[in-house]
């Protein structure tokens, strides 16, 4: 039997689908390699090397050796390993040999299939496939990347913590150099995903509070305002199927939204309009109502984005999607029909449970995400988008005409001009060149291609949902296809089928939402949600503040070791009364995180007194439980 036979039936058994993907043929990428001036050379160690338009791949001596100094370097690191260029797969074999010691995962990323499969022609990876926890991303544009990153960081055991580790990286320079290009970008989506966790914690930290005043004041909507699990499968005809679903169309806020202007009502006469906040005065501008508008951030500013975009006929026409901690002046906008989300916050999420489910949408820390999902919900098997650009085309930022821009011209002085505002927008987000959708190079930055990230892993688990976007200025998206105005063109106009399963829609949410008898019970179960927050916010706050009380005593003295024991089983009983609380999340969403919390204490004490160092943690902890909870009260 042959290396290739072989390692095919290895791959088959052990990793399924993947021989049938590496072997389906054109991915939409060249793959140009095999048009390279390729040699196989054998090598005194007895392994073959490869050589590249006169450039040896591997050492033409000896390449196993050569495997085991690459993978020495990264062995001590905590991270899981990634191999940038696999060639005949030398530093992968001798890298994962110590990664399976330590528990973690290798990831294996070559651009060229063709060159992935002369290495299995030509050796034996049966045992290195085996007995390895490995995940391939093998050709295309790298879209696999992201899920894989995820998978190997649940994989990989050898963590000592909850958080993300960079990846140790492993690269064969020469495969590197010939697409170096491809690799970069591989590498700025490993470096985005990396980065993630800090991203959500800092605005945690910067709108947490912002999120809690919010909700509070936004409390009755849950009780008064349907979900959008109603709205699921609107665009469906159940006599036809969802092949014969109606088409939605996203329009995000990017600068190629203004791109579409000349075909706006063509778009209106054939499809579901979603739009979001910020390009709500895009339509409004352009005499178009948009079926729904899509609002979740908290902030102020945000909310902006709708100041002169209502009419009397807009109010009746669009409906409003909000998650329940927007600012509050939006929910109390003229919209005719309003929906909310499930949210996204304990506080919110614990009323909901108790009082009236809304229908959870995907956050990927953008409205268009979100926008993106409700999208999904409704049931079409296609969407049509614009404007997502993620990226900042010919330096662009948004739409002409957005909000973002109006704020900006206002504010623009000779001191402080336009040109100004721009370029710090697109310096502040650590900014880089990749792909654009038509093929050339778009300068994007982290934020943005962490979007794109989460759009890339919804389109794989969605492969029922054909996404096509027009105007591809913007950052490649893998599963995003290119759809020209000519495809559009040709979908039927449906807009009179639209208006009728819209208007069905919300009349039967609102036979069912606010009959007499359902609005008695939620109110009674709201009543009680409320009284049952309130009474577990109270015993939480007590528990707390005992339980500084005693760290605050225990500090004042020296303590034998019966009274160390002592105050320890105190505040472990403590600690247990918070911890079997209901409302421990909603309590413990303002503190800061428990490392952060450990290193306001100082090292030289831990090192000379762990139990005072337990005692300085245990009472910052318990104060900021007891200042979070009477900041959820008040």
């Amino acid at each position: 039997m042959s290396f290739l036979e072989k390692n095919r039936e290895v791959l088959q058994r052990h990793y399924p689908g993947f021989w049938e993907d590496i072997t389906c043929g054109d991915d939409g990428i060249a793959d140009d390699i095999l048009q390279k001036e390729i040699k196989i050379e054998a090598t005194p160690c007895g392994e073959p090397t490869l050589c590249i338009n006169g450039l040896h791949v591997h050492s033409p001596r000896d390449p196993l050796r050569e495997g085991q100094r690459l993978a020495e370097v990264v062995s001590a690191e905590k991270g899981f390993i990634v191999i940038f260029g696999f060639g005949f797969g030398y530093a992968a074999e001798a890298a994962a040999k110590t990664a399976i010691e330590q528990g973690k995962p290798v990831i294996i990323i070559e651009k060229h299939k063709s060159l992935f499969l002369k290495a299995l022609e030509l050796r034996d990876f049966t045992d290195f496939f085996i007995k390895n926890k490995l995940i391939f991303v093998i050709g295309g544009s790298g879209e696999g990347i992201a899920s894989a990153l995820t998978i190997a960081d649940e994989l990989n055991s050898s963590k000592s913590d909850n958080k993300k580790t960079f990846p140790s990286i492993i690269r064969n320079k020469a495969l590197v150099g010939f697409d170096e290009q491809w690799y970069r970008t591989i590498e700025d989506r490993i470096r985005t995903w990396a980065m993630k966790d800090d991203v959500n914690a800092a605005t945690h930290k910067r709108f947490g509070k912002r999120w809690v005043r919010n909700l509070t004041k936004n409390m009755t909507a849950i009780r008064d305002i349907p979900g959008v699990s109603h709205l699921a499968g609107l665009a469906i005809n159940e006599s036809e199927g969802k092949e014969k679903s109606l088409p939605v169309f996203l329009a995000a806020a990017g600068p190629s939204l203004d791109k579409i202007k000349p075909m706006l009502h063509e778009i209106y006469e054939r499809c579901i309009i979603v739009a979001v906040d910020t390009s709500l005065r895009f339509f409004i501008k352009n005499g178009v109502q948009p079926d729904f508008v899509m609002v979740v951030d908290p902030q102020f500013w945000n909310s902006r984005h709708l100041d002169r975009c209502f009419c009397k006929e807009m109010g009746e026409r669009t409906a409003l999607i909000a998650e329940s901690a927007v600012y509050p002046p939006v929910l109390s906008l003229p919209f005719k029909n309003r929906f909310l989300c499930g949210s996204l916050f304990p506080l919110g999420a614990f009323i909901e449970k108790q009082v009236d489910l809304k229908g959870m949408l995907g956050a990927g820390g953008s409205v268009a995400t979100t926008a993106w999902d409700f999208a999904r919900t409704l049931g079409s098997n296609e969407i049509w988008i614009a404007g997502l650009d993620l990226a900042f085309p010919d330096f662009k930022t948004h739409f002409r005409g957005a909000r973002f821009e109006e704020r900006s011209n206002a504010e623009s002085n000779r001191f402080s001009p336009i040109e100004k505002w721009i370029v710090r927008a697109l310096r502040d987000g650590r900014p880089f060149k990749a792909r654009s959708g038509n093929g050339e190079q778009v300068l994007t930055d982290q934020r943005l291609s962490l979007y794109a990230a989460w759009f890339e892993n919804q389109f794989k688990q969605n492969t029922n949902v054909f996404n096509y976007g027009l105007f591809q200025d913007g950052l490649a998206i893998a599963g995003l296809h290119s759809g020209n105005t000519e495809k559009f063109l040709a979908l039927p106009q449906r807009r009179e089928e639209i208006d009728r399963r819209i208007m069905e829609a919300f009349k039967r949410v609102e036979n069912k939402f606010n009959n007499p008898q359902e609005k008695s019970g939620r109110t009674e179960r709201y009543e009680k949600a409320i009284s049952g927050l309130r009474n577990g916010l109270n015993s939480i706050k007590a528990a707390a503040e005992e339980g500084a009380e005693v760290v605050r005593l225990a500090l004042r003295y020296p303590l034998t070791q019966v009274q160390q024991n002592k105050v320890l089983n105190d505040l472990e009983k403590i600690t247990k009364r918070i911890s079997d609380s209901e409302v421990k999340e909603i309590a413990g969403f303002l503190i800061p995180p428990v490392e952060e919390v450990n290193d306001k204490v100082n090292n030289d004490e831990i090192n000379i007194d762990p139990f005072k160092s337990y005692l300085k943690s245990s009472q910052q902890l318990f104060s900021g439980i007891a200042e979070s909870s009477l900041f959820m009260l008040y």
